[in-house]
């Protein structure tokens, strides 16, 4: 079969939805199939090429770059109600020609340059290749606009890692409307289990047929770490890796319960996007524990799977809605090592898969940080510190989050 996938990575090049776009597009080629992979970038970072690319049964890339975005993007601060004044962000804008082209056809418009070229380019490429199914990867959704505009000859297929109308904490514009618009344009559509609800019933209700539950293909084995000569010596080394957001997923208790656990045989390592919007608690815990804590913005992957190796103990935040759950678990998972839950919610998704791996110990920010969880989270860390699940154990546990098997299903249900 002969696929095209369509990926995004123009606001964020180090995003996890694009990478989990070429993990698939990849897998599909090493299973013999046609697979293209358009990338949408900035012009400025280059994206990393899928496993098996350039070589005579990989990937076939191409690419479309929107560096006008990428400057209009940094010079509005993506829109963000925090941060610069209006005018402020305007003068920005107006030293760029380009940038503020993309704005006035974005905001003036509403006929962005990404979509229309995008579009326009799916439609080139299938009048080339004759696609069998051509793949939107979202969010962010602006190839999933292109891709509902566009005439090809194959199935248009949404993949919904992140969707809009049923994420409850914001809405796209249009909401519910736009997406069921945007599914009525396609063939079929994958989302998560967490967010099928939201598709069979409600306002999506009307397109539930097309709708297909489909796994994160987030279950991989560790690539290799850089070694270090003093792993296993001194302090027990917590790490997270991942994106915080205002009302879905809050540093607040992990912070909270480090400082009071205050234990010179511990350190937490925090990095990734999102530490903007709690800057105040991050200098409270810097105050308390100095060196023994390091938080910081996003770093390049490479980084941050040398943290993830190295790390003694895996860190994951709950998040406050019920209908996600962030992939980066997965690879967690992966690692074998032990992880520390922090829940925000009862009904957290996460949960049924934590009680399937032995290494987990989960706390609920409900319980608070008495003395009481306090002594039981010292007691898990020092005891399963250094413990681990080999990749085969794993993997057994969750067989259903491998490239292999999300790539079956993918085939098994688009081609129906």
């Amino acid at each position: 079969m002969r696929f095209l996938f369509v990926v995004d990575s123009v606001e964020s090049p180090l995003a996890v939805n694009p990478e989990l776009g070429r993990r698939l597009a990849a897998c599909l080629a090493e299973l013999g199939h046609q697979v293209h992979l358009l990338e949408l970038w900035d012009g400025q970072t280059p994206p990393p090429a899928p496993a098996g690319a350039g070589t005579p049964n990989g990937v076939v890339l191409h690419d479309l770059p929107f560096p006008d975005e990428r400057l209009m993007n940094q010079a509005l601060e993506n829109g963000s109600r925090q941060g610069s004044p209006v005018p402020l962000r305007l003068a920005r804008l107006a030293i760029h020609p380009s940038a503020v082209g993309a704005a006035f056809r974005q905001l003036v418009l509403h006929k962005p340059r990404r979509v229309e070229d995008t579009r326009r380019e799916i439609e080139r490429l299938d009048a080339i290749y004759h696609f069998d199914f051509v793949t939107a990867v979202a969010a962010p959704y602006r190839a999933a606009f292109a891709l509902e505009q566009a005439g090809i000859s194959g199935k248009k297929v949404l993949w919904l890692l992140d969707p809009y109308a049923a994420n409850r904490s914001y809405q796209a514009p249009g909401g519910w409307a736009r997406e069921l618009q945007l599914l009525r344009a396609v063939d079929t559509a994958f989302v998560t289990r967490q967010a099928l609800s939201d598709y069979q019933q409600g306002p999506l209700a009307p397109c539930r047929s097309k709708v297909f539950e489909l796994a994160f293909p987030a279950l991989v084995p560790p690539q290799a770490e850089v070694l270090d000569p003093h792993r296993g010596q001194g302090p027990i080394r917590c790490v997270f890796c991942g994106t915080l957001y205002p009302e879905l997923r809050s540093p607040e208790f992990a912070l909270e319960l480090f400082r009071k656990l205050d234990d010179p045989d511990l350190t937490l390592t925090m990095v990734g996007r999102g530490w903007e919007h709690f800057s105040r608690q991050a200098e409270a815990a810097r105050q308390a524990l100095g060196n023994r804590v390091e938080l910081s913005g996003p770093v390049r992957p490479a980084h941050a799977r040398t943290l993830i190796g190295q790390a003694d103990i895996l860190l994951n935040l709950g998040n406050t809605v019920d209908n996600q759950i962030p992939s980066k678990l997965f690879e967690y998972f992966g690692t074998g090592k032990p992880i520390l839950h922090l829940a925000a919610s009862r009904g957290d998704a996460a949960l049924p898969y934590l009680e399937r791996y032995p290494l987990a110990l989960v706390l609920q920010q409900a319980e608070g940080s008495g003395a009481d969880v306090v002594a039981r989270l010292a007691g898990w860390l020092h005891q399963n510190a250094g413990k681990a699940l080999s990749f085969a154990q794993a993997e057994a546990i969750f067989p259903e989050f491998t490239p292999e098997a999300v790539a079956r299903r993918f085939v098994e249900v688009a081609s129906r």
